[in-house]
């Protein structure tokens, strides 16, 4: 019996190595070109209507995922992070960080509706399929701001107790947002806007991109010292830490393909598998692009988004590399 269980666990090893060994088959396969200046952040898919949302320095710029058209602006976002996309509405909204409003447009026509004043320097936002309100973290007030679609009017105000950077929905009414400056997860519940618990995060620095995969309730957090910390939503339990690259800033998770991306800014993408709810290896290292740090996920092509630009040579090791005027890109990777 002893023998028996040892070829068991030597087989469940060697296939666990399998599993690490293979790569995922994601490479470039379009590059997206938005012929315009300034910085970016966050981008996002709008599935249902087929459309790319992508923050761009004081616009958003629209992209057909099927055929790669730009299709449209939202213009006068001034300094915009992130984009919502509230589908039983058929509204967006982009969250605006020097004017602290986010703008409300007809996702159909992306004609601007209205403006809906929120904290101050708003960043990473999305729309809570449970709740059906629009979340948005504001980093400057430290708060999250939660609209209403129906009157888009804030109901609440959550105090955060710090910097908050992306945020997830489980999907039953609890929130999840990381706090970067205190280096913690915070919950909140989604109908009575009450923090339910704190999570430090032990061995992780500055936590900026979040995701979760709600079938088995973790959560994937990418920090600034180069770690992704996984970790067990419904208790802050860590399960696992894994290695990612540099100046990391998104991570996104495909649910049918139990595959964990961190997009880091250094020009990679680091793609974790899920083996088990316990077990996670990191699959492969994917080559992007330098300054592609954040990430968005089509679900049903599988493809990934992430923006960035072409970079001048740096004229010394200090010093940032200045962005090429016009160069401005969205990759696509996929099989």
């Amino acid at each position: 019996m002893k023998n028996k269980l040892l070829t068991i666990a030597a087989l469940l090893s060697l296939s666990s190595f399998g599993f690490a060994q293979q790569k995922t088959g994601l490479h470039l396969i379009k590059t997206h070109p938005i012929h315009s200046d300034g910085g970016w952040d966050y981008l996002t898919v709008d599935q249902k209507n087929n459309r790319l949302y992508v923050s761009h320095g004081n616009q958003v710029n629209i992209i057909n995922t099927t055929t790669g058209d730009s299709t449209g602006v939202i213009a006068n976002t001034q300094g915009v992070h992130g984009i919502a996309i509230a589908t039983p509405f058929a509204k967006g909204y982009t969250s605006n960080g020097r004017t602290g409003t986010c703008t409300v447009f007809n996702l159909n026509t992306a004609a601007v509706i209205g403006q809906v004043t929120v904290g101050q320097n708003p960043d990473a936002t999305f729309f809570d399929d449970f709740s059906k309100k629009v979340i948005v973290f504001n980093g400057k007030s430290m708060d999250a701001s939660i609209i209403d679609p129906r009157t888009d009017k804030v109901v609440a105000t959550i105090a955060l107790g710090g910097k908050p950077e992306a945020g997830v929905s489980d999907g039953k009414g609890k929130i999840y947002v990381n706090i970067e400056d205190t280096g913690e997860i915070v919950c909140f519940d989604a109908t009575t806007f009450k923090v339910l618990s704190r999570y430090k995060l032990k061995g992780g620095e500055e936590p900026s991109g979040l995701a979760i995969d709600r079938a088995t309730s973790r959560l994937f957090t990418v920090c600034a010292n180069k770690v992704m910390i996984i970790l067990d939503a419904k208790s802050g339990r860590q399960v696992a830490t894994l290695p990612i690259g540099d100046n990391c800033d998104g991570v996104v998770f495909d649910p049918i393909l139990k595959t964990a991306y961190s997009a880091n800014g250094e020009g990679t993408i680091t793609a974790v598998k899920a083996i088990s709810a316990e077990k996670f290896v990191v699959q492969e290292t994917i080559q992007t692009k330098n300054g592609a740090r954040t990430i968005a996920l089509d679900p049903v092509s599988h493809h990934l988004f992430l923006p960035t630009a072409d970079f001048e040579k740096a004229i010394s090791p200090n010093t940032r590399p200045k962005r090429v005027s016009g160069s401005f890109q969205v990759l696509e990777l996929g099989k």
